[in-house]
């Protein structure tokens, strides 16, 4: 008896489309819980982007990307182990996990650079 799996196979045509909901799903939890967080609790600006609303979505952004980097690392030497349309779907999926990590990557910087609740 084989044991379960969490995710789809790397060649599941599933993959294709986990990488780009995933950071759809980043996206909309950033700026939503920024948005509530400073209406809740707004940061004294004189604090600049050393603010726990900040420290909070670097972490999450963090995770997402090791998340979207681990599925592309798996997609990706799936992808080798694989002949014809597995192969290929594997390495599509591997390339759009990358995809989605760099956009994470672009829409996380101002996490670094500008405070929080302009």
């Amino acid at each position: 008896m084989s044991t379960p799996r969490r995710w789809p196979a790397p060649s599941h045509p599933l993959q294709l489309i986990l990488g780009l909901s995933l950071w759809s799903l980043w996206f909309v939890v950033l700026y939503g819980g920024l948005s509530v967080a400073c209406e809740m609790a707004p940061p004294e600006p004189s604090r600049g982007v050393f603010t726990a609303h900040n420290a909070t979505l670097g972490l999450l952004s963090l995770a997402t990307l090791g998340l979207l980097l681990w599925l592309a690392w798996s997609c990706l030497s799936a992808s080798r182990r694989q002949e014809g349309v597995a192969c290929y779907l594997s390495m599509v999926s591997a390339g759009l996990h990358l995809f989605s990590g760099g956009g994470v990557v672009v829409v996380g910087l101002p996490l670094l650079m500008l405070p929080p609740c302009l």
